[in-house]
């Protein structure tokens, strides 16, 4: 249901900005409108004034550079009456020099309404290119919020990348034979290069998940399979979260640590730091207790290195404290998302990956193995 409503929002978002885009046209279509009025009318009121008529095709240029063809081919047939009527007011219409002057302009409009039609083309398969981009990448980073084997989890993500909707920061969920485990991570730079190496860790993760006995062996072989992919200078800070009843099991590789709310809210700093996958790591587990009603939210570095306009950093505990006591899951992450954009004033300026879970069963911890 998540998922359809975040495709309905999608639409619906592509639906206004066509319309605002549609609205820019219509305001943008009176400067070349006017730029030719204005190129015309001293020619139509003082004699005089020297010919004008070629540089009536400025107006179609404009219009080819920002506008599609419907309101180029406008511009140019307005530029083409304004030239026969400057022609006719200096009574130079039968004339050889007003024939080749304003062929000229006839000519420059045809190679307008060409260039604008060129334009458009590149536009609808620059378009078309990325939304297969976004449908990709939306099976590489699929929006949850669902339930699953008790637990409810509920995602939120921003890219910065203007090429992509998919950064650097990642996560991905998988209900095994173990229990419901949840990968959250960040690579190294933005980008194809940073989306390159995203896909790898989440290729790698659902490879692993179902069959490593443990997150200790899930980090050994996440690390084993991402190490020849990534170059001297890459690695990916991760959090891997496995859920039992009444607990939590984490394994930290140099990440941001998860935050626990609850009857407070708390840092889960891991007891033994963990390098970043890629540099070996040492993978140490460690088990939390969960309380009924606590939710456990993981999330990449954006949100904690987000600074406001005086360089104060986002105040995690307190903000999120406040925001996930939204009774829903969805809201708590909205609202601590919009804390965020309060806070900073403006755009993220970093990839930001939200994930936020809940157990929606009570039950005694589960013995170690």
């Amino acid at each position: 249901m998540g998922t359809k409503e975040q495709g309905q929002r999608d639409r619906r978002e592509h639906q206004e900005d066509r319309g605002h885009q549609e609205r820019r046209e219509r305001r943008a279509l009176l400067a070349p409108l006017v730029t030719c009025l204005l190129i015309a009318v001293p020619d139509l009121l003082f004699e005089q004034v020297p010919p004008l008529i070629t540089l009536l095709l400025i107006g179609p240029l404009l219009a080819c550079a920002r506008l599609g063809v419907r309101h180029t081919v406008l511009v140019c047939c307005w530029s083409a009456v304004l030239g026969l009527a400057m022609g006719i007011g200096n009574e130079t219409v039968p004339s050889t020099g007003f024939g080749i002057r304003w062929g000229g302009l006839l000519v420059g409009c045809a190679l307008t309404v060409y260039a604008a039609r060129q334009r458009d083309r590149l536009r609808d398969r620059l378009a078309r290119a990325r939304e297969v981009a976004r449908v990709t990448q939306t099976a590489i980073l699929r929006p949850i919020s669902r339930t699953f084997d008790g637990t409810r989890v509920c995602t939120r993500y921003h890219s910065v990348s203007h090429e992509s909707d998919v950064g650097g920061d990642l996560y991905d969920v998988a209900v095994t034979p173990y229990g419901l485990r949840v990968l959250v991570g960040d690579v190294r730079g933005h980008g194809v290069e940073g989306l390159r190496l995203a896909a790898d860790t989440i290729t790698a993760f659902r490879e692993l998940a179902y069959t490593a006995t443990d997150l200790t062996t899930l980090t050994t072989g996440l690390d084993a399979l991402l190490a020849p992919e990534l170059g001297p200078e890459d690695f990916v800070t991760a959090v891997l979260a496995e859920f039992a009843p009444g607990e939590v099991r984490l394994v930290n590789c140099g990440h941001p640590p998860p935050l626990r709310s609850g009857h407070r809210v708390e840092l889960l700093e891991p007891l033994v730091p963990t390098t970043p996958l890629g540099l070996g790591p040492d993978p140490h587990q460690y088990r939390v207790r969960l309380q009924p009603g606590d939710r456990l939210l993981l999330y990449t570095d954006g949100l904690t290195e987000a600074r406001d306009p005086e360089g104060a950093p986002f105040p995690l505990l307190g903000e999120a404290a406040l925001a996930l006591r939204e009774p829903l899951p969805d809201e708590a992450l909205r609202s601590l998302h919009a804390r965020l954009l309060a806070h900073t004033g403006t755009a993220l300026a970093d990839d930001l990956a939200l994930v936020l879970c809940q157990p929606t069963e009570a039950t005694v911890p589960a013995p170690v193995p």
